[in-house]
């Protein structure tokens, strides 16, 4: 099941008039976006692409295979996997570093020079506006949860948005999570898909039957996770076409790779499986692609080791209740101390509720210094976790509280952005 990238020129690519001179003026006022350290430029820039031309998105992204990369959690890393293997077999064109709302589309796609493939992480709200947009030859689908109820709401809804979009994209491949039921039932109408068993642990999301409404129910292990099944109608796991075991991503008829990440913890696994499986739909040489998602170390600054004073800070992002779970696992052992961070900006979701959905009790027996501008709403659902903490306003100085060499800092969103511009302000203004 490969899809055929389209024979796309590698050289300067020629637009119409109107998106010529869009695309120009779009760059001329992300220059000076960034040259004022107002942000990184691509989301103001692609506004005004298209204010000059709605039309720019599909007329920049033909004559490349596109692959768009959507779900809750794991959107930005599988991206970047995704594109490192994909360089194994042609020039890549990406948003890895998250600009992954219509107007950051554009901006990616606005380089002149051409290329074979252009991977794409887009908004889990606006895919269904990419698939129509883009024409894309693979959609990497990888979860679904809980994530800023007061702008996205419920999850299902996005699953129903994904599956009337993908009626509409008969030439995609679709690659899609089978131990997530939404994003199964999502894939549902897909002409073609390849199933991947990643292991996913978190269930909370998924409790229901998105089919009828039924009750989901786990059951024994099966190929790269846990089946599971509905208890009032026949909607259960597909079977995977590959899955990752262990270390090892295997493929039906038992081949299996070895994956040797720089990057930590299952959830990148996971999220390399994904990006595996979207490589090899678009031609990539299997063990070419997996080593060379071997390369990739940070990722828009997740997992990067700062160095604040004489204290090395290894920084972490989660966003939501499903997030946080994984990150927990990732956060060092007590006694090791840790900041976590906490904002409640549009970006992070107005409503901070979902802290108590979150199992900080794994943090006791160390001291957590709480900052950010929720950092006091923390501290509160610390003290119920029966965990020793400090509320400290500032990211230099919680660093200090923390007392000790060597650290992890785990926060959401806008405080993760926050962190990184106070601790290290040239990796992220360069």
């Amino acid at each position: 099941m490969v899809a055929t990238p389209p024979r796309g020129p590698l050289g300067p690519r020629s637009f119409p008039a109107r998106t010529r001179m869009a695309v120009l003026a779009g760059r001329a006022v992300s220059e000076v976006s960034r040259r004022a350290h107002l942000g990184g430029g691509s989301s103001v820039g692609g506004k005004v692409t298209l204010a000059l031309d709605p039309r720019a998105l599909e007329v920049l992204a033909a004559g490349q295979a596109v692959a768009l990369v959507s779900g809750t959690n794991g959107k930005t890393t599988t991206t970047r996997l995704l594109a490192a293997a994909l360089g194994t077999k042609g020039a890549v064109r990406t948003n890895s570093a998250g600009a992954n709302l219509v107007s950051g589309l554009v901006s990616t796609l606005s380089d002149p020079e051409g290329s074979t493939f252009a991977v794409l992480e887009v908004d889990e709200g606006l895919l269904p506006t990419a698939v129509d947009a883009l024409r894309p030859a693979v959609v990497t689908l990888l979860n679904l949860s809980r994530d800023q109820l007061d702008r996205i709401g419920e999850v299902r809804l996005h699953a129903e948005s994904w599956r009337r979009a993908l009626v509409r994209a008969p030439d995609a491949t679709v690659v899609a999570n089978v131990d997530d039921p939404l994003v199964a039932w999502a894939a549902g109408t897909a002409v073609k898909v390849m199933w991947v068993g990643t292991g996913q642990q978190w269930r909370s999301d998924a409790a229901a039957c998105p089919a009828c409404g039924g009750r989901i129910v786990w059951g024994d292990d099966a190929d790269g996770g846990a089946s599971w099944s509905c208890t009032s109608c026949e909607f259960a796991r597909p079977r995977p076409d590959l899955w990752l075991e262990g270390d090892d991503l295997v493929m039906i008829g038992g081949r299996r790779l070895p994956i040797s990440l720089q990057l930590p913890g299952w959830c990148n696994l996971a999220n390399a499986c994904m990006a595996a499986a979207g490589a090899v739909s678009l031609g990539a040489d299997a063990e070419a692609a997996v080593a060379a998602m071997g390369e990739v170390g940070t990722v828009a600054g997740r997992y990067q080791v700062l160095d604040v004073g004489d204290v090395k800070v290894r920084i972490l992002l989660a966003k939501n209740p499903a997030g946080w779970a994984e990150t927990l696992r990732l956060i060092r052992p007590a006694p090791m101390p840790v900041v976590v961070g906490i904002n409640s900006r549009v970006a992070d979701g107005r409503d901070p509720s979902w802290l108590w959905d979150v199992a900080f009790e794994q943090l006791q027996g160390r001291l957590v210094i709480a900052t950010g501008e929720r950092g006091r709403d923390l501290a509160v659902r610390l003290a119920y976790a029966d965990v020793e903490h400090r509320f400290v306003a500032d990211y230099h100085q919680a660093v200090g509280a923390a007392g000790a060499a060597d650290i992890d800092l785990a926060a959401n969103y806008t405080s993760f952005q926050d962190a990184r511009k106070a601790l290290a302000p040239a990796d992220v203004h360069g």
